[in-house]
C-alpha cells in the first residue's frame, strides 16, 4: 500500500512531534487570547453511500473519519494583507493525518510538493474562477496567505486523493524552524546530502548540531545540491523532525517552563481553522489512537519547463485512498 518500511517507532515519534507542536501552539493561543474563533470550520463528515470499485471489489466510505492537513510554508511569517487574493507562500511540506474515530486508529499521507494536480485559481473575493494543473505546493499562493490559501490547499489535496474529504488544517511559517531549533539548543543529526556550494559547513556523512540558519537550509534547500529533487528533501525533513522531537523531549524534562516559553514564541507563526479546545482534542488523539504509519504516493519525477514535476501513479493513489478512507461493502 505504499507504506515506508522504516521502523514503526520512528513514525510514532513523528506523529508525537506534531502533537507536541499543537500542544505548544494551543497553549499560547489560550494565554495570549489572540485566536480568531470566527474562522470557518469544516464539520466531521458522516458516512455516505459513496461506492468505489477497486481490484474487482466494491468499497464504501468508512464512518466517522476525520482528516487534518499539516502545511509547512516556504516563507517567513510576514503574511500578506487579507485583502489580497494572491501571495508568494508555497507549501513546502504537506502531510494529511486521517483519524478513524470508530476504530481509534490513524495514519498519515505525505504528499510531494511537486505533485502535478488541479489547483483552483481564486478571484479577489476568494471564490474559484478557474483551475489549472500545476504543482500542488502552489495552491497556497492563491488567496490571502492565511485561511483562504489553506482552504485552497485543502481543495487541491482533496482533488488529488479522488475527492476524499479534508476536514481541518494547520499551517506553519518557515520561521517556526528557526524558533524551534533555537529553543532546543540546536538539532544534532548526520548530514544526508552534499551541501557544497550551498553551505560548506554541512558535509555529507558528518554529524553536526545545526545552527538556526543551517537548520533552515537543511530542511528547505534543493537547488545547487547533487540530489535536487524533492524526494531527497522530504527524507531530510523527516530526519530533522525526528531529531527535533528527541531534543524537545529532553528540553521538557529539563525545564518545566519550556512548554510555556515555547508556546509564547511559536504562536505568531501558525494559521488554523481549529479552536484551542479542538486542537487539544486532536492532540489527545495522537497519543490515544493507534498509529498505523506514514504512507507515500508512488509516481515519477520529471524536469518541467521551469521546475521539477512529480506525476502520481493513479493506481497508487486509488489503492491508498481505498485503504485509508473506505471499507468493503457489506
Amino acid at each position: 500500500m505504499g507504506k515506508s518500511k522504516r521502523d514503526r517507532s520512528k513514525y510514532f515519534k513523528y506523529a508525537a512531534l506534531v502533537f507536541v507542536i499543537i500542544f505548544f501552539i494551543s497553549g499560547a493561543l489560550l494565554l495570549l487570547r489572540i485566536w480568531d474563533k470566527q474562522q470557518g470550520e469544516f464539520p466531521v463528515y458522516e458516512s455516505e453511500e459513496i461506492a468505489i470499485e477497486f481490484g474487482g471489489k466494491e468499497y464504501v466510505l468508512k464512518e466517522n473519519i476525520e482528516s487534518f492537513l499539516v502545511i509547512g510554508l516556504d516563507k517567513k511569517a510576514d503574511f500578506v494583507s487579507s485583502d489580497s487574493y494572491i501571495n508568494d507562500q508555497s507549501a513546502d511540506f504537506l502531510m494529511l493525518f486521517v483519524f478513524d474515530n470508530t476504530s481509534k486508529k490513524f495514519s498519515a499521507i505525505q504528499i510531494n510538493r511537486d505533485t502535478m494536480t488541479d489547483v483552483n485559481i481564486l478571484g479577489v473575493n476568494g471564490n474559484k474562477i478557474d483551475s489549472t494543473v500545476k504543482q500542488i505546493a502552489l495552491a497556497h499562493t492563491y488567496g490571502n496567505g492565511k485561511e483562504v490559501s489553506c482552504r485552497n490547499t485543502m481543495d487541491a489535496v482533496s482533488g488529488l486523493l479522488l475527492d476524499s474529504k479534508v476536514n481541518h488544517y494547520i499551517s506553519f511559517a518557515l520561521d517556526s524552524v528557526l524558533v524551534f531549533n533555537d529553543l532546543v539548543g540546536g538539532v544534532e543529526l548526520t548530514v544526508l546530502d552534499d551541501f557544497t556550494g550551498v553551505d560548506d559547513t554541512l558535509q555529507k556523512g558528518q554529524t553536526v548540531t545545526l545552527t538556526n540558519e543551517q537548520a533552515l537550509k537543511y530542511v528547505q534547500s534543493r537547488k545547487g545540491l547533487e540530489e535536487d529533487d524533492n524526494l531527497s528533501r522530504m527524507e531530510r525533513q523527516k530526519q530533522f523532525v525526528n531529531a527535533l522531537y528527541n531534543k524537545t523531549l529532553q528540553a521538557v524534562k529539563k525545564d518545566e517552563n519550556f512548554t510555556v516559553d515555547a508556546s509564547l514564541k511559536l504562536a505568531e507563526y501558525i494559521v488554523s481553522d481549529r479552536s484551542v479546545t479542538q486542537l487539544r482534542e486532536f492532540a489527545n488523539k495522537f497519543t490515544e489512537y493507534e498509529f498505523l504509519g506514514i504512507c507515500d504516493i508512488n509516481g515519477e519525477s520529471k524536469k518541467g519547463e521551469e521546475f521539477m514535476e512529480f506525476y502520481a501513479d493513479i493506481d497508487s493513489v486509488t489503492e491508498l485512498v481505498v485503504e485509508t478512507f473506505y471499507k468493503l461493502k457489506g
